[in-house]
């Protein structure tokens, strides 16, 4: 199975277990709202505009909110399951989707810890990681380089005053995407660190 496969997977079986009411790291979002966006991304193309423009996004949250009332099981088999055309692009399009999101719920639990080290996950975002992490830090007024613990690096802004964040492949991605819940360590300057760990990550 490809990651983006097993990511899904994965979030359905959690979602499954902790049910619809279950937190997450998506702002406000319970994991039924989190379902509902999942499966408007991959089964309604007229609600994608309104992701990212403001101008749409009020039809984006009518359909969102009109898929939040679906039975929680109908919902979850329509994540759990993409659409046909969705699968030759699933790898591109879905790994980071999913692998965050899965995220997003397994860390907004009480007493969660990182998962064991799988190679192949940590190849697969690792080369992910480059684009994300120069788009969501390209705001910043100091230079930031995300480092791997076996000294491997991404440069995400370059510019004076750099800050270092180190931390595993997986807590780099998360920290990229916005989250504030990652395991890393910041070196450099108390200010410039201060200024970066500040910067709206928002993809």
């Amino acid at each position: 199975m490809s990651l983006a496969r097993d990511e899904r997977k994965a979030l359905v079986d959690l979602m499954t277990e902790l049910g619809p009411d279950a937190p997450t790291l998506c702002g406000t979002w319970s994991a039924r709202d989190l379902a509902a966006h999942l499966a408007i991304r991959e089964r309604r193309p007229d609600t994608a505009p309104g992701i990212v423009l403001p101008v749409f996004a009020k039809w984006t949250e009518k359909v969102q909110e009109d898929y939040t009332h679906k039975a929680w099981s109908e919902l979850l088999d329509l994540v759990r399951t993409p659409p046909f055309w969705i699968q030759p692009f699933d790898n591109v399009i879905n790994t980071a989707e999913y692998f965050v999101h899965h995220e997003d719920v397994r860390r907004a639990q009480t007493g969660w810890e990182p998962r064991p080290y799988d190679a192949r996950r940590e190849a697969t975002l690792w080369k992910l990681l480059p684009f994300t992490a120069r788009m969501t830090y390209k705001s910043s007024p100091v230079g930031v380089t995300l480092v791997r613990p076996d000294g491997e690096h991404v440069v995400a802004k370059q510019g004076a005053n750099g800050v270092v964040i180190t931390g595993e492949v997986p807590e780099l991605v998360m920290l990229a995407f916005g989250r504030d819940e990652a395991r890393v360590e910041y070196s450099g300057d108390a200010d410039a660190v201060q200024r970066v760990r500040s910067l709206n990550r928002s993809v």
